[in-house]
Formats: C-alpha cells, sequence, structure tokens
C-alpha cells in the first residue's frame, strides 16, 4: 500500500501525518509527504518547506515506515499537483488537512482538499 500526505506545514496537514502514520503502520504501508509550491517563490520559502519535510519524515523514521519527501514546484496548483502525483504513483490513499474557510475565501482562492478529494481517482481521507 501507498499512502501520499498533502503536507504545508499547518496544523491540520500535521494532523493528517499523524493519522497517515497510524494508517501506515496499520497497514504496513510506504508514505509520500508532497508539499506542492508555485513557481517564483523565494529561496527563504523553498528552504523552510524543505525542512518542513524533513520534519515530517522524521516522524515516520522514528516508527520504522519507509517516506519519501517531495517539493514539488511544477507551475500547478497545488490541489492539482497532488492529484497528478498521485495517480503517477499509484498512491492507494490520500491524506489531506481541510481549513475552515467563508464561501468568499473558498470562491477567490479555491480549496486544496475540496479539489483533491472530487478529483482523486483512491479515497481521500481529510483531517480537521
Amino acid at each position: 500500500m501507498n499512502i501520499l500526505v498533502g503536507y504545508d506545514g499547518s496544523s491540520p496537514s500535521k494532523k493528517a501525518l499523524q493519522l497517515a502514520k497510524k494508517h501506515a503502520l496499520a497497514f504496513g504501508a510506504t508514505v509520500d509527504v508532497v508539499t506542492s509550491m508555485d513557481k517564483g517563490n523565494t529561496v527563504e520559502a523553498e528552504n523552510k518547506a524543505s525542512d518542513n519535510l524533513e520534519k515530517a519524515k522524521s516522524l515516520f523514521a522514528e516508527k520504522g515506515i519507509n517516506c519519501q519527501t517531495h517539493l514539488l514546484i511544477r507551475g500547478m496548483f497545488p490541489g492539482e499537483d497532488i492529484v497528478e502525483f498521485a495517480d503517477s504513483n499509484k498512491v492507494d490513499e490520500i491524506f489531506i488537512g481541510v481549513k475552515r474557510r467563508s464561501r468568499v475565501g473558498k470562491l477567490l482562492m479555491g480549496s486544496t482538499a475540496q479539489f483533491v478529494i472530487l478529483e482523486a481517482h483512491c479515497p481521500v481521507v481529510s483531517v480537521k
């Protein structure tokens, strides 16, 4: 089994990591932790994202879970990036944190979690 966690360092995504760890232990799964960023980020933002991914990887390593991290900067929206990565890497289950947003906030900025839930080919576990 292969699990993907969409991770951005937020509190909901940290909770998604914790739940994914439990699933990985229960099912003997491998884990891919993915952060998607737009092109044109500062070096500091990319370094922070890389540091967050390394911390996430250590969370799985302490339990002996095979984990790989991926910083995706491919010019896609994060939801598209996560779904594309899941499709091309034959992911069996996706974990993603969700944040409460107003209707206007969703309209203006979209919802990564909503896109992943609706477009992914596999089950998606949303964690709040």
